[in-house]
Order: C-alpha cells, then sequence, then structure tokens
C-alpha cells in the first residue's frame, strides 16, 4: 500500500480505525487471552501450602521427564525420516520426483490417534499377525507406540519445511565450498546445515508443539505424559486444581520451546550479501545408491501410508464389524460436520477483521492483536480446553456442556490458522481500488462489500478449508468439551480403540482417513495450479 493511498484512507476514515473493524478485533483478542486468565484463576484456588505441595510432586518431575523424552524421540525419528527424504527430491536424479513429493505429504491424513491405532492392530491376541500368521506379537504400547505413532504421523511437517528450503537455497554456496576443496561431507555439515537450521527450527517447533500436546495417541498407548496426566485428573474429577497446575506447567513447556527458537535464530544471517542469478545446477546422480533410496523411501512410506491401509483394510474386508456400525458413519461425519463448519465460519469471521486492522491500520495495537491470535494456536490443546471448562463453571455456565462451548473453543484454537491465507489475499488487494470506490462516492462498508470482500473469496474460503480440516480430525478439545452424548468420527475412534473394540472403530478411522486424504489431495492439486 502506497503513502498516498493511506493518507487517502486516513482522510476518509480518520486515523483512528472504523469501530466495526476494531471493535471485532478487540473482542477477539480478549476472547484469546480469555483461557489463560481462567486457567490462573483456577490454578491459584490452592492456599500456599498446598500450592507447594502441588508445584514440587516427585510425579511433575517425572512427568516433565517423560514429555521431553517423548519429543526428543519424535523429533530425532522425524528428522530421520524427513532430511533424507527431502533430499532426494530436490537434489538428486531420482525419478518420479512428483509421486514421492504426495506420498511425503499424505500421512498428514492420518491422524496420531488413528496412527496408534494402526500400530495396536499389529500385536497382541487379536493383532492381525496373530489372526492370519498364528503367531503373536507383542503388543505396541508405551513410549515405543508413542514415538512411532506421532512420528509416521508429524514427519510431513519437518519435510515440507525442508524441501522448501532445499529448493531456494543458493547452489553457488556449495560450489565455491567444493571449489575450495570441502569434501561432500564438509560441504553438508558446514554450509548446508546451518542455512537449514530455520526450517529445521520451524519444523521441529511444529512437531514439538504438537507431541507436547498430543493426547490421542499418547493415551492410547498408555504413555504417562503432560497431556495424558491432565486429562486423567480432569475426568477422573481426582483434583481439578491439580489439574491446572499440570496445564500451566506444560504451557511452561511449550513456551519455552518458542523462545528457545527465538533465540536460537535471532542473530542468524543466511542471505547472500550480493545479488546474481540463480542458476539450474544438474542433480546428483544417485548411481548404485539409488537401490538404497527406494528402500529407504519404501520403508518410510510403509510404516506411514501402508500400516494404517492394510490394518483399517484387515478390520474392514476380513474381519469386518457388524453392519451397523457401517451405517452410523454418515450419522457421526454430518454429526462431525455440524460442529466443524460453523466453528470455521467464527474462526473466519474473527480473522477479517484482525486481517484488515493489520494490513490497512498498522501500527503497535494492531501488531499486539495480531500476535495475540497464536496464544490459540499455541496452547496445547488439553490445556486449553481444560480452561474453557473453567471459563463455563465459574462464568457463563450456561455454556457448559454445550456444542456453542465446542465451537467457539475450535475456533479459538484455529483463529491464527484462518489468518494466513485471508492476511495473504488482502496484501495483494491494492489500496488505490478502494480509491477510486470512494471517490465515485461508495462509503466504508459499500466499498468493503463490493470492492475488498470479492477479492478475499479465495482466502476465505482456503480458511474455511484449513479450519474445517482440522475440527474434523481435532481429538483432545472434543473430547472434554463436546456434550454428553454428543460424538464425532475422532471421538469415536478413540472410545471405541481405548476398549479393544478394533473392528467397530475401523470404519470410522477410514471415514477420517479419506476424508481427510481427499482434502490434502485438493489442497496439493490448488497449488500445482498456483
Amino acid at each position: 500500500m502506497t503513502a498516498s493511498a493511506v493518507s487517502y484512507l486516513y482522510r476518509v476514515w480518520g486515523q483512528r480505525p472504523p469501530f466495526y473493524i476494531l471493535i471485532p478485533s478487540v473482542i477477539a483478542a480478549l476472547a484469546m487471552v480469555l483461557p489463560l486468565f481462567y486457567l490462573g484463576l483456577r490454578a491459584f484456588q490452592a492456599d500456599p501450602a498446598m500450592l507447594v505441595e502441588l508445584v514440587f510432586r516427585q510425579r511433575n518431575l517425572d512427568l516433565l521427564l517423560n514429555t521431553l523424552k517423548l519429543t526428543l524421540g519424535v523429533l530425532v525419528l522425524t528428522t530421520l525420516m524427513a532430511l533424507p527424504t527431502a533430499w532426494l527430491v530436490t537434489r538428486t536424479d531420482i525419478r518420479f520426483k512428483k509421486a514421492i513429493t504426495l506420498l511425503a505429504v499424505v500421512p498428514l491424513a492420518v491422524p496420531g490417534y488413528v496412527m496408534a491405532y494402526a500400530l495396536m492392530g499389529l500385536g497382541g491376541h487379536f493383532g492381525i499377525f496373530a489372526q492370519l500368521f498364528g503367531w503373536q506379537l507383542p503388543r505396541i504400547q508405551g513410549y515405543t507406540g508413542a514415538v512411532l505413532a506421532l512420528s509416521f504421523y508429524t514427519f510431513s511437517y519437518l519435510f515440507l519445511n525442508l524441501r522448501a528450503a532445499l529448493l531456494g537455497l543458493d547452489r553457488s554456496l556449495e560450489e565455491s565450498a567444493q571449489s575450495l576443496g570441502y569434501s561432500p561431507r564438509e560441504i553438508f555439515f558446514r554450509i548446508l546445515l546451518p542455512h537449514l537450521a530455520p526450517s529445521l527450527m520451524a519444523g521441529w517447533l511444529v512437531i514439538g508443539l504438537y507431541v507436547m500436546g498430543d493426547f490421542g495417541a499418547v493415551a492410547l498407548m498408555r504413555y504417562e505424559a503432560f497431556s495424558y496426566a491432565i486429562y486423567t485428573q480432569y475426568s477422573g474429577a481426582f483434583d481439578r486444581v491439580y489439574a491446572a497446575w499440570l496445564s500451566l506447567m506444560l504451557l511452561a513447556l511449550a513456551a519455552s520451546f518458542v523462545l528457545m527458537e527465538t533465540l536460537v535464530l535471532k542473530r542468524k544471517r543466511l542471505a547472500s550479501v550480493g545479488s546474481g542469478i540463480a542458476r539450474p545446477r544438474a542433480p546428483a546422480r544417485l548411481g548404485w545408491l539409488a537401490a538404497p533410496a527406494w528402500l529407504f523411501l519404501g520403508v518410510v512410506f510403509l510404516v506411514s501410508i501402508g500400516l494404517p491401509v492394510m490394518i483399517l483394510a484387515y478390520w474392514l474386508l476380513l474381519a469386518p464389524p457388524d453392519i451397523s456400525f457401517f451405517l452410523q458413519v454418515p450419522a457421526t461425519f454430518l454429526r462431525s460436520a455440524a460442529a466443524a463448519f460453523p466453528a470455521a465460519l467464527v474462526a473466519a469471521a474473527f480473522a477479517l477483521p484482525i486481517c484488515y486492522l493489520l494490513v490497512r491500520y498498522p501500527s503497535r495495537i494492531s501488531t499486539a492483536i495480531e500476535r495475540s491470535t497464536y496464544i490459540g494456536y499455541a496452547l496445547p490443546p488439553l490445556t486449553l480446553a481444560l480452561a474453557m471448562v473453567f471459563f463455563s463453571l465459574h462464568t457463563a455456565f450456561f455454556l457448559y456442556q454445550t456444542l456453542a462451548l465446542l465451537i467457539f473453543t475450535w475456533a479459538i484454537a484455529t483463529l491464527a490458522l484462518a489468518m494466513g491465507p485471508i492476511r495473504s489475499a488482502l496484501l495483494q488487494t491494492r489500496a488505490n481500488q478502494e480509491e477510486a470506490a470512494f471517490s465515485l462516492g461508495h462509503g466504508p462498508i459499500s466499498t468493503f462489500w463490493y470492492v475488498v470482500f470479492p477479492r478475499l473469496k479465495r482466502g476465505i474460503l482456503a480458511s474455511l478449508a484449513l479450519v474445517f480440516l482440522f475440527c474434523m480430525k481435532e481429538l483432545p478439545i472434543t473430547f472434554l468439551l463436546a456434550p454428553t452424548g454428543y460424538t464425532t468420527l475422532a471421538v469415536t475412534v478413540f472410545s471405541r480403540t481405548s476398549e479393544g473394540f478394533m473392528a467397530e472403530a475401523a470404519p470410522f478411522a477410514a471415514a477420517i482417513v479419506i476424508f481427510s486424504s481427499l482434502s490434502v489431495g485438493m489442497v496439493l492439486n490448488r497449488e500445482g495450479k498456483q
């Protein structure tokens, strides 16, 4: 937006944003702070003596170590899966690169709790190996099961970050190092790896926050991490003040990860000093390494895609449940969508004025409001859900155990997700189009409706799709806030799997995977056409 456009808007609308933009933005920012306030309020209801006893329990240290151990294990395994895969599709002459990229993203369609369901279906007395081959594998559970389930699902986040970084990396850096006599290993560790650090940290942050807040896979695998302990304390009504303190500890751990990434990358300067012309470089020839490369990719895709598909196919085709469970899937899907779609609308409605305020009226206030939207996304889901439980019990009891509270909490959790496409679309909308509308006698509202809104439609639709997909797969918030008897696809899969009814869970898990796969495919297809 040019300086003349800014001055024109200020002359027409005044130096302050119009109230119909500012007020919804402030309300959205206050809604983001609400969970933190009520979580703290509940936690500090304990008297000092009880407070000391709650905070300094040995079990808290055990939960912290278990959570860190789980997060570290997932980060290591996802890196071992994602980095070589990204390298192969960007720097080598391996064939079918588009197909490999697609297969590396498809695991995002298999939520962690569905992956845990697949792993659990391998072993045990009723596992697929015992039923088909007559020999019983030990049931995968505990730390190993949680690490595998979460890694097979989340490695795609890191792959996407590394692939983008490798494609955008200046090849002249490697050429210069090669001309100075550096070996391929030295080039990787001394040149490439430092330049991949931002992408690694970004991917690790997303994965780390997800792992710390995950509930489904951790609970199914019976691994004692913070999220599982929070759920057991709350659901069993043992000590909800203690559950609040566990939530605050988990929140502090998540915040430390965000701060750590900021500090690590704060002083890094990785851009080229001079400007130049990017020139393509011939990809590295794999030669005899092609066979090991394909073997590696085969293993990665077998465990991340083949495993859940195989388990679902077994329970659906070879050991199918009663037909009544298949008949329940459409109603359960519609029930999930009936809550997910309003949540997407609310999130987009909150995101629209905030994006407009940030782009058209940049200031410290608008920046603060924009940054507040990331609170809901950064909060571990169980922590956010528990805070909203306390809010409804203390201030808005009429919302407790209602669908409205679930929809509102989903909207808070996904507001940052909804803002991205809308802000991008708004940045591409020139301000002089609004100037022209003003000069023709249109007021602010009609200008927005007839000039700005049509150019934001694609961004709004993308936001709705992203939030809708998130809510259709979401488990921990739904598990705590859904009204009694209100079951979604995710809750049904988790409930039946945790009770050992693997066949009964299969139709609902398959519905989630099919719907998510179609959604991921549509996003990738749209990306390919841009």
